[in-house]
């Protein structure tokens, strides 16, 4: 490669990240104008994260106008918490926490029992409580449409009814990215200022900006179970089905969720960088290679949206 074509594509690669940087920018500061009680989502993960940088270059040199919500299913890795509460002092943060536990505690929802059970899929009751007891109009997700089919559906603006329920066909145009917050009470928006991010464009852009991220997401030595063809984390949440034999491995997480069903891919990458270069050649993306709860149905996901999970 000569070296012109070298500036040219560097140049291109700047000026790709700096238009998906001042649109989420946008997007943020369009919420904040325009909405009540906006809340941003937070799970320690890398979408998050990359969405609180976001956040924080978007009002510099203001706080953040708004509060984060961590949805917790108690079944949390402990490097995550770890980084949260980190990431919480560092910034001067209001950080809500709505815990699936309480609602099992109120019966409001019933917890699954056996080796392959979840909380996963109980956070969306306990998401919904969560939104109505703070009187939520807007709630930023770092979710993108490149995860997932289902989510390749989402505008950037995702009308929400009083039920918190998404319906696909009650969507609205975003033409010339003019977005429509309008709702009625009880009713809601969620937002995705990443949505037209790939994670290959969040790593790129992880590694240009220096954003500290939970050691999970980088290549380190842990014990491991083999289940279903994915490398699941042996931790006190996990309970081993016969036959099963924990083993230690050289791993990294490309996605972080719950515990018992968030897989990680044994690697050596270490730095931003070398992620970069695995994430290009990667084939398969990291929802599909490493959450189980995906795989429930071919319309997992969609079946969870259309009950109010992200």
């Amino acid at each position: 490669m000569s070296q012109h074509t070298k500036s040219a594509a560097s140049t291109y690669e700047l000026s790709h990240q700096a238009a998906l940087e001042a649109e989420s920018v946008h997007i943020l500061r369009e919420v904040a104008a325009t909405f009540e009680r906006p809340v941003l989502l937070f799970s320690g993960g890398k979408d998050s994260v990359v969405m609180l940088h976001l956040a924080t270059k978007a009002f510099w040199p203001a706080p953040v106008p708004f509060p984060i919500l961590h949805i917790d299913t108690g079944h949390n890795f402990d490097e995550v918490i770890e980084y949260r509460d980190a990431a919480v002092a560092k910034y001067g943060l209001r950080l809500l926490v709505g815990r699936v536990q309480d609602d099992i505690d109120a019966g409001r929802v019933t917890e699954d029992t056996g080796p392959r059970a979840s909380r996963n899929r109980l956070q969306t009751a306990t998401l919904l409580r969560t939104l109505r007891e703070g009187r939520f109009d807007a709630v930023f997700g770092g979710a993108r449409r490149d995860e997932e089919k289902a989510r390749a559906k989402e505008r950037v603006f995702s009308f929400r009814d009083e039920y918190g329920q998404w319906d696909p066909r009650r969507q609205r145009p975003e033409l010339w990215n003019l977005y429509n917050g309008k709702h009625r009470p009880g009713e809601h928006i969620r937002v995705f200022p990443l949505s037209n991010w790939t994670e290959l464009d969040i790593w790129t852009y992880i590694a240009s900006e220096g954003i500290e991220l939970p050691s999970l997401y980088y290549a380190h030595r842990r014990p491991v179970v083999q289940r279903d063809g994915m490398l699941l984390a042996h931790t006190g949440f996990l309970t081993l089905l016969d036959g099963e034999e924990p083993h230690e491995a050289l791993v990294r997480f490309r996605t972080v969720g719950d515990a018992t069903c968030t897989g990680c891919v044994e690697s050596t990458a270490a730095t931003p960088a070398e992620v970069v270069d695995e994430v290009a050649t990667a084939r398969v993306t990291e929802r599909g290679a490493t959450r189980a709860d995906d795989r429930i149905s071919e319309a997992g996901m969609e079946d969870r949206k259309r009950e109010g999970y992200f």
